[in-house]
């Protein structure tokens, strides 16, 4: 009878897991209760403004702001998530055959069908 073919599922087998949560958060609390307590604690006026890369703040924060840079930004996002799925594709082009060639021609149709909507509707353009 062999005893490694038996399935015993007991709590202590979780042990290792709990003791490296247990260290990690003890980890976490002790260097952030030394930082604090080793740490320079000289407020000054300069330490407590905002900083902002450098440049000085210039009126108040609750102003629209333009839509097209969050914009642009999630178009890129968008096509840039697209060529990440084009490597799969590029490992496994002879195995894929004609049927994969057809497959990745229409997902990058959609993907232009998509884009020239989006230059259609302006989304590009900066002008306002």
């Amino acid at each position: 009878m062999n005893l490694f073919l038996q399935a015993t599922n007991t709590p202590f087998n979780y042990f290792p897991i709990a003791l490296q949560i247990v260290i990690a958060v003890g980890f976490v609390i002790v260097m952030m209760a030394v930082t604090h307590l080793l740490g320079p604690k000289r407020r000054t006026e300069d330490k407590l403004i905002n900083f902002e890369s450098g440049i000085p703040s210039v009126g108040n924060a609750r102003q629209p702001m333009g839509i097209k840079y969050f914009l642009v930004a999630i178009l890129f996002v968008l096509f840039d998530v697209e060529v990440i799925f084009f490597y799969p594709y590029a490992v496994n082009f002879r195995y894929l055959g004609q049927e994969g060639f057809i497959e990745v021609v229409l997902f990058v149709a959609f993907f232009l069908c998509g884009f020239m909507y989006i230059v259609k509707k302006g989304a590009l353009d900066w002008e306002d």
